[in-house]
């Protein structure tokens, strides 16, 4: 069996990618400067620190020391400490005096990652790219409106790419977003990654919602994007993604189902 401080050292790497992959991360730190921006350095290093325990940590895990830990990630004690004693409030971590910090042994249920395609492919070992199809306002029609809990003909902007993973095609991702809650954003320059530029630009994290997963064939258009025939299967995920009580963004993300698995963690 190993030590507690080598079980520990597990999780020292995912830990140190993570926050490396991480747009507040992988910015250097600057003393006496303060923080500007939607989200905190703080904030941002224990969101990392549960998103990497939720994946890749299990109930009774032990977590790394706080100077091993600061050292990898070449953050202060003090952010880090402040980041992690928030997850211990929140029973995402637990201490126990005399031997460290853990992953609580017991968990209520199950939770899946809210993520993007982005990290999504990333924990995956894949590279995620993307190219834009279309970016542009329209208007909810009436099934859009029922989706969204907006008014008939309520603006919304409309983003459609093309998801890659090591440069192959791996889904059509097609989003809409309330443009009355983001004012501006039909004149932004289209984004590469739509959780982090909502984040970034707009201080909206996206923090829960639904995914409803259907199998369905491939359409024409489908199909030439993707490279697979028409009628191939594809994996039809609808999503509702709400920040708060709000929904900032509908989408339909149409995955090759020979390249992409869906799994989904389950208790009783």
């Amino acid at each position: 069996m190993l030590s507690t401080r080598a079980q520990g050292r597990r999780l020292l790497e995912p830990l140190q990618q993570a926050w490396s992959d991480d747009d507040i991360g992988a910015a250097p730190a600057r003393r006496g400067q303060r923080e500007r921006g939607p989200e905190s350095r703080q904030a941002a290093l224990a969101r990392v620190i549960e998103s990497v325990l939720r994946l890749q940590a299990g109930p009774g895990d032990a977590f790394p020391s706080e100077r091993e830990l600061s050292t990898a990630l070449n953050v202060s004690r003090s952010t880090l400490r402040a980041a992690t004693e928030g997850l211990v409030t929140r029973g995402v971590l637990e201490r126990v005096p005399g031997l460290g910090t853990f992953v609580p042994r017991r968990q209520t249920a199950p939770k899946v990652s809210l993520s993007s395609f982005s990290e999504d492919m990333r924990r995956r070992g894949l590279h995620p790219s993307s190219r834009v199809l279309r970016f542009e306002s329209t208007a909810a029609t009436g099934w859009l409106a029922r989706e969204m809990g907006l008014e008939v003909g309520a603006p919304v902007v409309y983003l459609q790419r093309l998801l890659l993973a090591d440069g192959e095609p791996m889904a059509v991702d097609e989003n809409y977003l309330p443009a009355a809650r983001l004012p501006g954003l039909e004149s932004e320059r289209a984004p590469a990654s739509l959780y982090a530029f909502l984040r970034e630009r707009y201080g909206v994290t996206l923090e829960w919602g639904e995914d409803q997963v259907e199998a369905i064939p491939a359409s024409l258009v489908q199909s030439r994007l993707l490279g697979v025939g028409e009628g191939a299967p594809l994996l039809q995920l609808v999503r509702h993604a709400y920040a708060g009580e709000h929904l900032m963004n509908y989408s339909a993300c149409f995955y090759r189902a020979d390249r992409y698995r869906l799994s989904v963690p389950l208790t009783r």
